[in-house]
């Protein structure tokens, strides 16, 4: 079988060859420069992003060295009081990481890169620049220019992570809508003692707004950094200046030290198309969206969290490939009207000193609209629309019951073996049916006679020895995942490989593989 192509070693890239590998697809992996990245770019990481790395095995790794966050604060930098924070110990219920991390980009993307280090020779190609590629039969070509020379390579699908200047892009000719704003922004990480000689009980990531000059402050494993606009036609700031202004926002410290800057323009841009056959647009290829909330690196986490498990499945002939149309539909209105205009919504009041966390407020009870915010800045708010009706959202609005395209949250629950896991466990690498029903009555599950769908029966009542549901029977203390999912009982849940419910239909009647062959195109 071919592999897939993968152009592009960044975040997105590398967590897309990352999840191939965890499906065992084979792929091949191409960035153009001779080592990841060594700027100062983005460093927050989402809730949403950092339950893929679990996925995809990286998760320890990476927490080793990150910072961990569970408040996003809000200060209003005239008078340096602190407004509502968004409080993230509120998910204690919904995931297994209640927090995001701090972690800068040049630092991520090593630790990323080391997952991938057990592969066979020639997988993953540094140094390797994308020239073209055409499309064959049954599969695509791309040429490379190597330090060995011009060389091509065959795969059976092409995946562009190749950055917001997308060879490939451009190569297919796709337009990108929005605009490339007249904004700059200056990101700066400095060396300074905010602890102890020079004590600032700061948040590890907060807002500072403000209608002349807002900032960001974020607590990095190494320094702090500050992010702040550029006055229009401003030049760079020599090393002094940068100083002498980050003691503007922080006050007087004894010692501080520039380490590291980067400017870069603001967009909000979008691929107009993000398949054409047997090519896919992902992360900034895709989208380029407004550095707010550190919704730009983590939204293209989404693409690689909802392309690669399609490709599993059309590649291992599970699914049709009209499977793999279900990308674009469900994640472009995400990235254009989901995180890229709440993005740059909150850029707009971060100006005028309104602070960016107001744009979370829900209506409701005051823990409701707290959980729903914390919800809505971790992105495991983020419902799905599979049939392309236009329901769709990146805004958690309050508690609701279970809806189709949810994420499910990822509560505890025991197996028959008295074993405790996680929801999230059960649908790693296949879709799941969770049968909500008393185990007393020994209901009849369909056979797992179908590849990627397990069944299990979901109960308060551990399934009696006698059964026969003991290997096939999970166990729900208190209903305790059921009350948190808002479901009646004798209800089945089908769960996507990605965490999105599929289906929810009364226990009844239901038929759960014709819904499941029906969604891989094979009904």
């Amino acid at each position: 079988m071919k592999p897939v192509l993968v152009v592009g070693a960044g975040p997105v890239g590398l967590m897309t060859a990352l999840a191939l590998k965890f499906y065992n697809v084979e792929f091949r992996s191409f960035e153009e420069d001779s080592s990841y990245s060594s700027d100062t770019k983005a460093g927050t990481i989402l809730t949403r992003t950092l339950e893929a790395f679990r996925r995809y095995g990286m998760d320890e790794a990476v927490l080793a060295d990150a910072l961990r966050v569970d408040e996003i604060g809000d200060i209003e930098r005239a008078t340096n009081m602190r407004r509502k924070s968004v409080q993230l110990d509120k998910l204690v219920d919904d995931t297994r990481f209640p927090f995001v991390l701090n972690i800068p980009q040049h630092h991520l993307e090593p630790i990323l890169a080391r997952g991938l280090d057990n592969l066979p020779e020639g997988w993953v190609n540094l140094r390797h620049k994308l020239l073209d590629f055409r499309e064959v039969e049954d599969g695509v070509v791309a040429r490379f220019e190597t330090p060995e020379g011009i060389i091509e390579v065959e795969g059976s699908y092409l995946i562009a992570c190749d950055g917001g200047r997308s060879t490939i892009r451009a190569q297919l000719g796709v337009e990108v809508e929005g605009i490339s704003l007249d904004v700059r922004y200056m990101l700066v990480d400095i060396k300074v003692d905010l602890d102890k000689d020079n004590p600032r009980d700061y948040p590890y990531l907060a807002y500072f707004a403000d209608p002349q000059e807002w900032m960001i402050l974020v607590r990095q494993p190494h320094c702090w950094r500050f992010l702040f606009p550029l006055a229009p036609g401003a030049e760079e700031a020599s090393r002094e200046e940068l100083e002498a202004k980050a003691r503007h926002f922080i006050g007087e410290v004894s010692s501080l030290e520039v380490l590291n800057t980067v400017i870069y323009r603001v967009h909000h841009r979008i691929a107009t198309k993000w398949r054409t056959n047997r090519v896919f647009l992902a992360g900034d290829a895709a989208h380029l969206i407004t550095p707010m909330w550190a919704l730009g690196l983590n939204t293209g986490v989404l693409d690689a969290i909802n392309l690669p498990w399609r490709l599993a499945w059309v590649l291992r002939g599970w699914a049709d490939d009209s499977l793999l149309d279900g990308y674009e539909r469900e994640q472009r209105p995400l990235a254009a009207h989901g995180s890229g205009e709440m993005a740059e919504a909150a850029r707009k009041l971060m100006g005028t000193g309104g602070g960016a966390n107001a744009l979370a407020t829900t209506p409701g009870a005051e823990d409701d609209a707290d959980w729903a915010t914390a919800m809505t800045r971790t992105l495991l708010s983020a419902r799905v629309d599979p049939e392309g009706a236009g329901d769709w959202s990146i805004v958690k609005s309050g508690r609701h019951a279970l809806r189709i395209g949810d994420r499910i949250a990822d509560m505890p629950i025991f197996d028959g073996a008295g074993r405790r896991l996680h929801v999230h466990d059960l649908c790693d690498d296949s879709f799941v049916a969770l049968y909500f029903t008393d185990a007393r009555r020994r209901p009849v599950l369909p056979p797992d006679d179908l590849p990627g769908l397990k069944s299990y029966v979901v109960s308060r009542w551990d399934a009696p020895m006698d059964s026969g549901l003991r290997d096939r029977a999970l166990f729900d203390s208190g209903n305790r995942l059921r009350t948190k999912l808002g479901i009646g009982e004798d209800m089945v849940v089908l769960v996507r490989p990605d965490d999105h419910v599929a289906a929810i239909l009364p226990m009844n009647g239901a038929d759960i593989s014709t819904i499941y062959k029906k969604i891989l195109g094979r009904a």
